[in-house]
């Protein structure tokens, strides 16, 4: 297992007062300050903002003009289209516009196009396709900023065109549409240039209705659960309208999405902005991956319960379906993966494999391989790919590089999609290789967490449960990453089949559970017994009526303590933080004492594996230089680095309080106790 370099804050986090003093649980508070809130107003307005978080939806370019020709459509009863994406964003977007439209009594037909058959965005095909059926207004969600030729073709056709859209155009032309609406185009001063794609379908409904309060109550839910999906940013407008639709979730679903939750085993478990992206959302996006995009509609826009239940069985039976495809593509990939040249990207194709799902085995083979992937389709002599990037690769870039052997190529830094002649196959595996090796790029991303630990008494569970104040969590407002250091590793257990591990961890007296997905116990850098730092998010597990604290592992590895040791050994003190954390007890200086009965001679490299049981290398240490303070113990490190400690014949009984060194060590224990501890 690889892994990450680790930057982690080496001083005691800063607990705001002001923060404390207004009722902030201290772990909230560092955690706050860490994120550069420390102001007990703009605490409140980033927990707890409220419709004041809204921007005027007319301050978006285009909007007015997009407004006006919808009003006229609706007061002509016109034929409109709506024409979004099949992922998630797209859907909830369709169903926002079509259901609102529908409402005002207009003829709207939603055009969601086929993943496989016609992949992303308008296309010439619909467009006419639309024109024939009488369609006199399109008006796309989720895409279209792109749509050059096509809104030409419907311009050339007299059918009026309306763009929404929230992806990336400043350094394109804009297409030539009645009105586009996107808060990413230029000159366009909205304030938030985050919005989802659902985010500008809601906005030109509050436009057209007027009441915004009204159509948060009627789409607020579809509006969160596009945004959370898309990875939109969690903050400002975005996280009040993720919290409000996260409330109508919890209160009172749509028939649709409660015959999901009942489905899924959710309905009576609190709603999040996880169990969105874990629950929801792949639901949703199954569909359009086996090219049945119209269930998810349907669904989310139904009001027949009956009709909502048997959606819901379909849309759960597509994503069995969908998870057993992706299961027999992986298992295939992965042993096709396992036989590529060590340090080389995988490029690997297949003539069977399900071209709506391979992008999904494409992610789960580049996080497991730690290499970019590329999975293609071949479909006869030319071949549709997935890319996927890992550790900051550009994918985008590489592609470029090797343009010349692809029939055409699309997509970003970390996800890309390509066409390619078989023929190309080998030539291109090789052109991308030499690329990648001539373009390193660090293989995982640095480890930050938002606060270093010192005390375990950090982590009870009042200050755990305060943390859900900072929900819902995700892009911008991810949730607490914290990391301790100098942990015992108790026990180590594999669960869920093997296919994630159980770690039983000790610090200070303080033991506690943690559980790390995704990663078997032979994969882990760590085993019992080992000292470990431990980067993770705590969360309350409710269990049998019990409450307890467990830590959810991010990323863990060995402690690395023998530079430390032997500094202290040399006669150095540690950091203020290390300081506090190994402060000796009285205990401690009893074990070592007893340690010191047998002859302590050995190399310092090997001290890690002969400290007395569950003490921790630098504890012992401390213990060592203060017993020689005191003139109980001689300690010595050579010149070829090996230890030699013995007690001194004859000492006499001395009061430890008196160690100028523990005297040290205790007051810079009670500054980090007082700062992380203050209430």
């Amino acid at each position: 297992m690889k892994q990450r370099a680790w930057k982690i804050p080496y001083e005691p986090p800063e607990v705001p007062t002001a923060l404390v003093s207004a009722g902030y649980r201290p772990l909230l508070a560092a955690i706050l300050a860490s994120r550069g809130i420390e102001d007990v107003g703009e605490a409140e307005k980033f927990l707890h903002c409220g419709m004041e978080a809204l921007h005027d939806p007319l301050q978006m370019r285009g909007m007015e003009r997009a407004a006006e020709r919808v009003r006229l459509a609706i007061r002509n009863r016109e034929h409109v289209a709506v024409f979004g994406d099949y992922d998630v964003d797209g859907i909830t977007s369709t169903c926002v516009l079509t259901d609102y439209l529908r409402s005002q009594g207009v003829e709207c037909t939603p055009y969601i196009p086929d993943r496989i058959n016609e992949g992303y965005g308008l296309n010439g095909d619909a467009v006419r396709a639309l024109h024939e059926q009488g369609v006199k207004l399109i008006i796309t969600v989720d895409c279209g900023i792109t749509a050059i030729e096509e809104a030409k073709l419907a311009l050339e056709l007299g059918v009026d065109m309306v763009i929404t859209d929230h992806h990336e155009c400043s350094e394109q032309a804009v297409p030539d549409a009645l009105a586009v609406v996107d808060p990413k185009q230029p000159e366009c001063t909205y304030p938030n240039p985050g919005l989802a794609g659902v985010g500008v379908a809601f906005k030109l409904v509050c436009t057209l209705h007027g009441d915004v309060a009204a159509m948060l109550r009627q789409y607020g839910d579809l509006v969160a659960i596009g945004t959370v999906a898309d990875v939109m940013p969690l903050t400002g407008e975005n996280r009040f309208l993720v919290s409000y639709g996260l409330k109508l979730l919890n209160t009172k679903p749509r028939p649709g999405l409660r015959a999901l939750l009942l489905e899924c085993g959710a309905l009576e478990k609190e709603i999040t902005a996880t169990t969105i992206g874990y629950v929801i959302a792949p639901r949703l996006n199954a569909a359009g991956r086996l090219g049945k995009t119209m269930v998810s509609a349907k669904l989310l826009m139904t009001r027949n319960p009956f009709e909502a239940e048997r959606l819901a069985l379909e849309l759960c039976e597509l994503n069995r379906e969908r998870q057993a495809l992706e299961q027999e593509i992986w298992d295939e990939a992965s042993e096709r993966a396992k036989g590529s040249a060590p340090g080389s990207p995988l490029v690997l194709s297949s003539d069977d494999w399900h071209q709506g799902v391979i992008g999904i085995a494409a992610s789960r083979l580049s996080e497991t391989f730690y290499m970019p992937t590329i999975m293609i389709r071949f479909y006869g002599d030319r071949g549709k790919g997935s890319c996927r990037s890992f550790g900051g690769f550009n994918l985008y870039n590489a592609l470029a590089a090797c343009s010349d052997l692809l029939e055409g190529f699309g997509g970003h830094a970390l996800a890309a999609g390509l066409t390619i002649r078989r023929e190309n196959i080998d030539r291109f595996r090789k052109a991308l290789t030499d690329y990648y090796r001539e373009n390193p790029v660090e293989s995982l991303p640095d480890l930050q967490p938002d606060l270093r630990i010192a005390d375990p008494r950090m982590l009870s569970l009042e200050n755990v449960e305060a943390l859900s104040a900072l929900e819902p969590c995700g892009s911008g407002n991810p949730k607490p990453q914290l990391c301790m250091t100098g942990l015992h590793l108790v026990n180590l257990i594999p669960i869920g089949g093997g296919k994630h591990a159980r770690l039983q961890i000790e610090h200070l007296g303080c033991r506690f559970d943690c559980i790390y997905f995704s990663c078997p116990v032979e994969r882990l850098p760590v085993r019992r017994g080992d000292w470990i730092d431990l980067a993770f998010t705590p969360q309350i597990n409710h269990f049998r009526g019990h409450d307890s604290v467990q830590l959810l592992v991010t990323d863990v590895r060995r402690s690395d303590m023998l530079p430390i040791c032997r500094k202290v050994l040399s006669g150095e003190l540690p950091s203020q933080w290390d300081a506090a954390v190994f402060c000796p007890r009285r205990e401690d200086f009893v074990r070592v004492w007893r340690w010191l009965a047998a002859p302590v001679e050995f190399p310092a490299e090997e001290l890690l594996r002969n400290v007395p049981a569950g003490m921790h290398p630098l504890q012992v240490c401390l213990c060592l230089m203060i017993m020689q303070e005191m003139r109980l113990a001689s300690v010595l490190l050579d010149e070829d680095d090996t230890l030699r400690a013995m007690p001194v014949e004859g000492c006499a009984k001395v009061d430890l309080n008196q160690s100028v060194i523990l005297r040290s060590l205790r007051t810079a224990q009670r500054r980090v106790r007082d700062a992380l501890l203050k209430s």
